[in-house]
């Protein structure tokens, strides 16, 4: 198998070994990492993220982990923008780039394209968000959906970010999101891309979750969060979504107990884990599915 000039992706649900077999992937073919998980880039929230460990960097050369400021949001286009530079030095350099992440829309952005929508006035953004929190999610979604039927069954009620961002486009635009989606187009061909996905099945994946939030807090991510809480960062900022910090914040409030506390945590990244599976089922049908078991068979073909 020759993957000297491809562009290798990882992906998988949370807790499914990506970073593990990433590394053992890259020591194999001359690669370098790259992240593409959207709350790996924040230098603050080291355990919460599952960042890779500084051994783990150690011989494998690590980029865009843990290099932005909670207090900044970071969106998919400035992404990408980083990553076409990052895919550039590193074939100058005779290696091969492997991104990894469980950001769906990150991996979409990279093969399909970044949609090219044009600019929506602040103040015009500022309004329907007014008119969001007045109204509330489960109102404003409806109101989406009779606006943007092409919205139906591809936004999902609970997610309030894509249904504003679906909301504004279609209002000031006329023209649905996932139509201005159609237009795009990435600057690589499609065959330069290796895609895999780790195909972990759910039961497991249950456990591995509940054995991750465990050692999390052992590892101190109670005091990541109360370091986190002293910035005063505001709740509607993109760090503020990491799973674990509402979730420890109500038990340092003493609303909740430990046992709570890894239990709420581990249910709330279980929901996450879902959310990517269904993700893959509907945007990840080129990718090769790879089960956990047959990660070691892979890695000996190559």
């Amino acid at each position: 198998m020759d993957l000297k000039s491809k562009i290798i992706l990882v992906s998988g649900p949370t807790a499914s070994g990506k970073s593990n077999f990433s590394i053992q992937l890259a020591k194999k073919i001359n690669g370098e990492i790259i992240n593409a998980d959207s709350m790996q880039v924040y230098k603050e929230l080291n355990i919460l993220t599952a960042r890779p460990n500084k051994n783990e960097h150690k011989n494998i050369k690590h980029h865009l982990y843990g290099f932005l400021s909670v207090k900044k949001d970071f969106s998919t286009g400035a992404w990408l923008k980083l990553i076409f530079q990052k895919i550039k030095e590193i074939k100058k350099r005779k290696k091969i780039p492997i991104l990894v992440g469980g950001t769906g829309l990150y991996f979409k952005s990279l093969t399909d394209g970044l949609v090219k929508i044009p600019n929506i006035p602040k103040n015009y953004r500022n309004k329907i968000r007014k008119h969001h929190k007045i109204i509330g999610q489960k109102t404003f979604y409806k109101k989406l959906v009779k606006l943007d039927p092409l919205s139906k069954n591809k936004i999902e009620l609970t997610d309030v970010q894509r249904s504003i961002r679906a909301y504004e486009v279609k209002q000031f635009t006329k023209k649905s999101i996932f139509e201005w989606f159609k237009k795009t187009k990435s600057p690589y061909p499609k065959e330069v891309y290796f895609k895999i996905y780790i195909d972990y099945p759910r039961p497991e994946l249950i456990e591995k979750i509940s054995d991750r939030v465990k050692k999390m807090i052992k590892l101190g991510a109670i005091q990541e969060v109360k370091n986190f809480l002293k910035l005063n960062i505001r709740q509607d900022k993109t760090s503020y979504k990491v799973i674990g910090i509402r979730e420890i914040k109500d038990f340092i409030e003493k609303k909740s107990s430990s046992a709570e506390l890894i239990d709420k945590i581990s249910i709330k990244t279980r929901q996450y884990a879902k959310r990517q599976a269904t993700w893959a089922r509907g945007h990840m049908l080129d990718w090769q599915k790879i089960k956990p078991k047959d990660l070691n068979k892979f890695l000996k073909k190559i």
